[in-house]
């Protein structure tokens, strides 16, 4: 059944199905590199202008409970602003920095992170992650759920939470009314390719209700889910094993 559930939920009115849409983004089409770099720099400078990166790291150490020395892996890190973030935050933390994209992985390795001390860039599928169980304190995942479909979503929830003691999801908040405000937004750091985008991402998100019927149905028992409104705009959902 979820496989072809609405990104609203099993039980999404109509109108919230109406917007939905199945339209790929650029970041998610082989044959538009061009537009692509231009969404990746758009969102890198739409999270850092609008403390977008701080936020996620404070969400994300916070879930890394008391240890002295976290250790947390970022799933599909992108540009890394996540991962540069949390280790400027905290002095001790120890973060794997990966991407499931080899062009992606490479830049991250050229760049700060590459050099880091206390970063390891690793090459890994956020749906099969190759490490060991509870090898981390928090796992996050930002910005990136909405692209996978609900059977991606739940093994992302299975590895997830297998590998970490807490998996932290960042995404947008389902709601049409965040269209309104995100298009000048997106139009200004990243113009039309970015709001291309960006409003299909806004339309895909999933929804509160939608994450509740994966977590419960992503492995042989129900995974505990805890989720929130996040400012400006995001759902922010704590999963872990449950027991």
């Amino acid at each position: 059944m979820t496989a072809a559930m609405p990104r609203g939920g099993p039980d999404a009115s109509r109108l919230d199905r109406w917007y939905e849409t199945d339209r790929p983004e650029y970041l998610d089409r082989p044959d538009t590199p061009r537009e692509a770099a231009r969404v990746r720099r758009g969102l890198d400078r739409l999270h850092r202008l609008t403390g977008g990166y701080d936020r996620f790291a404070r969400w994300t150490l916070a879930y890394a409970g008391r240890a002295p020395a976290p250790r947390v892996l970022e799933l599909g890190a992108g540009t890394g602003g996540l991962s540069r973030r949390v280790l400027h935050r905290h002095p001790a933390a120890r973060v794997t920095v990966s991407d499931v994209e080899p062009g992606t992985v490479a830049a991250l390795r050229a760049g700060p992170l590459g050099a880091h001390p206390r970063a390891t860039v690793r090459r890994l599928d956020a749906t099969a992650v190759d490490a060991p169980d509870l090898a981390f304190d928090v796992a996050v995942f930002a910005a990136s759920l909405h692209h996978l479909p609900a059977d991606a979503v739940r093994a992302v929830l299975r590895e997830g939470t297998r590998v970490a003691g807490t998996l932290l999801l960042i995404d947008a908040w389902r709601s049409p009314l965040l269209c309104v405000p995100a298009v000048p937004l997106m139009f200004v750091t990243g113009g039309p390719a970015h709001v291309h985008d960006g409003l299909i991402s806004l339309r895909k998100a999933y929804g509160a209700a939608a994450l509740r019927e994966l977590a419960a149905t992503a492995g042989p028992e129900p995974l505990r889910l805890r989720m929130r409104f996040g400012l400006p705009g995001c759902l922010v959902a704590a999963v872990s094993a449950p027991g």
